[in-house]
């Protein structure tokens, strides 16, 4: 399988070595799951970036390597991809935190403490399930092709999980089995869905999704950017939404003057341990709202 940018060889060698590496060697020796588990949280977020990079800008040109793709990594992510278009593409790109966005952060409070960001997972995708469930409904009545694309990625989801599931049972027996599936393939899709949801809330959590640059916060260092194929540089992202993430630093450098520099953190764990850690003690650690805050309608 050839994909369209040369860059994408870095994500195959991730999707095809590293995840199964991580996440079926406890099936080999159950003592490495304490070990792996770091391991296979970052998976799990890794394939959540693949499951967003891929529905803004298909990795092959292939449409039968795409459909594989798009199953290999909702097996690791947690979901079939295909929930991306509705509640992403279609939804949270068009409103970015405003009214009628399903993923905004401030359903339920404006702040942004732990307690908010770390129970925003579950705010969000309840918000987000109609969406799915307009969206297949549409499909099977309008759409044959797309109506195949969602059946191919659930079956292949479930089967796959099954599969799994059940051969960690037939070489453990049902508890140690158990324990091997839900430390590998459940600590990935703990680190897709929960980690997808709350790296959403962390970059727009006191933005302005009015301003023409300030709507969104990054996370600059390369190191995390190279981890996660560039995924901090989301004011690019929204204002090129198909652009290749490989193009994502570039398009950043061009913008990164006239974002406020509150909205340009260096890291993600960096960001935490000041709004979170210090900022439950010193106020002046706490995120600040930049701009309009997005619920003051008609300001």
């Amino acid at each position: 399988m050839k994909p369209r940018f040369a860059s994408d060889y870095r994500t195959l060698l991730w999707a095809f070595l590293l995840f199964p590496a991580v996440i079926f060697a406890p099936y080999a020796h159950p003592c490495l799951l304490v070990g792996t588990l770091p391991f296979a949280l970052y998976v799990g977020f890794c394939a959540g970036v693949f499951a967003h990079n891929h529905n803004h800008c298909p990795t092959f040109r292939s449409r039968t390597a795409n459909d594989f793709f798009a199953g290999w990594v909702s097996t690791f992510y947690g979901h079939p991809i295909f929930a991306w278009i509705p509640t992403h593409n279609l939804n949270h790109h068009k409103f970015v935190s405003r009214v009628g966005d399903a993923t905004i952060t401030w359903r339920y409070s404006k702040k942004n403490t732990w307690l908010v960001a770390s129970t925003y997972f579950f705010v969000s995708a309840y918000g987000q399930r109609g969406l799915i469930d307009a969206f297949i409904r549409h499909a099977r009545t309008s759409s044959p092709r797309l109506r195949h694309r969602i059946s191919r990625q659930t079956f292949h989801f479930r089967v796959a999980h099954a599969t799994l599931f059940g051969v960690a049972v037939l070489l453990h027996g049902w508890g140690l089995g158990a324990v091997v599936y839900a430390g590998g393939l459940g600590a990935s899709m703990a680190g897709g869905l929960w980690g997808m949801m709350f790296i959403n809330f962390i970059q727009h959590v006191h933005c302005d999704p009015r301003s023409d640059h300030e709507h969104s916060r990054n996370f600059v260092s390369k190191l995390g950017n190279f981890l996660v194929f560039n995924n901090g540089f989301h004011t690019a992202h929204h204002e090129h939404p198909g652009a290749h993430w490989s193009r994502l630093p570039e398009l950043h450098a061009k913008i990164s003057g006239k974002i406020h520099p509150d909205l340009c953190q260096s890291s993600v764990m960096g960001f935490c341990l000041r709004s979170y850690a210090l900022g439950a003690v010193w106020p002046r650690f706490r995120t600040r709202q930049i701009g309009r805050p997005a619920y003051a309608v008609g300001r």
